[in-house]
């Protein structure tokens, strides 16, 4: 990460305080690039921003047929656990006979508050349906069935895992380096910070092509953009740049800095990686690359995003974390 630049600053008292350095890549249809700062060579692992990819293969083969809109959305989601999430995921789980215990992702606390308080007054542990990748797993359920494969469908020599590495690089447009297992133990294959972006801007002109994976992709964004709140949740940035945008983007974050968007109508695909990880120097940074792009509207509501208010306990604006120069 030592060719990363300063991409976010957060500011007190009028002076700047901290910044966060990083990556970003903007590629056109063709996987050139258009816009970067950074190194775009930098190898990350993309972590969930490359759900679609994840799920691409499902759809592609055809096993996603008789999937629902509200299904192709979850299945690219990293979901806080509110019910709206879960109540989907369990049904869906239902529809393919079977439960919570063909998960391999394991248990986890939802961070919905509502769906949290639930469990802990009703003296209940976290289920693996909870998981805020759930969704993915059960798109790998629904593929792995389609597959006949076994039940440990997260192993990266399953037939599920092996199909999705494929994908992987075939439109990253690179051969991956390796791969790390993810929160949700399924692997995570490193590509560079322009394969994600190539990666994006594959997805950007599917329209453009003919063929099943145009068609699986050009369905999986139009999922994401019709249902925002499932891909990620109320009030969350993805969910809510989504919204900003009016069907302009698909966005999606991955933990520890990464966030990427495919932009249909500009046929660009962008990824970017907060050195860092931080979770809100991110965000920051994708809604100024979508204000660049003209994608994010003129608004206060919109501007927020980009002006991030660093507020006190007693909710005194004290500072914000905004775009750098090069980056704004």
């Amino acid at each position: 990460m030592r060719s990363d630049v300063e991409l976010i600053e957060a500011t007190r008292g009028g002076r700047v305080e901290c910044v966060h350095r990083g990556h970003v890549v903007v590629c056109d249809s063709k996987g050139e690039i258009t816009f970067a700062l950074g190194d775009p060579s930098a190898i990350i692992f993309p972590r969930s921003a490359c759900k679609m990819l994840q799920a691409l293969p499902m759809v592609e083969s055809g096993a996603a047929k008789s999937l629902r809109q509200d299904q192709l959305a979850l299945s690219c989601a990293s979901h806080i656990g509110a019910a709206y999430h879960t109540d989907r995921v369990r049904a869906w789980l239902a529809d393919l006979g079977l439960s919570d215990a063909d998960f391999r992702c394991g248990p986890q606390e939802p961070s919905d508050r509502e769906a949290r308080d639930g469990l802990i007054r009703a003296g209940e542990s976290p289920c693996q349906y909870h998981n805020n990748c759930s969704g993915k797993h059960t798109g790998f359920l629904t593929f792995n069935q389609h597959l006949g494969g076994g039940p440990d469908y997260i192993d990266p020599d399953h037939p599920v895992q092996k199909a999705v590495k494929a994908t992987f690089e075939e439109v990253t447009g690179e051969d991956s380096p390796g791969f790390g297992i993810d929160g949700c133990s399924a692997p995570n294959h490193a590509t560079s910070v322009h394969g994600m972006a190539r990666a994006m801007a594959s997805f950007a002109s599917a329209h453009d092509r003919s063929g099943a994976r145009a068609e699986g992709q050009q369905a999986l964004i139009e999922a994401m953009m019709t249902y925002p709140e499932l891909v990620s949740g109320e009030g969350k940035p993805t969910t809510e740049l989504m919204r900003l945008t009016a069907g302009r983007a698909a966005i999606k974050s991955g933990a520890d800095g990464v966030y990427v968007a495919i932009i249909p109508e500009l046929r660009v695909g962008v990824a970017l990686k907060i050195s860092d990880g931080g979770d809100v120097a991110k965000a920051v940074a994708m809604a100024s690359v979508l204000r660049k792009l003209g994608i994010l509207p003129q608004t206060d509501k919109a501007d927020a995003w980009t002006r991030w208010a660093i507020t006190n306990r007693n909710n005194w604006v004290t500072g914000e974390i905004r775009a750098t120069a090069a980056l704004a």
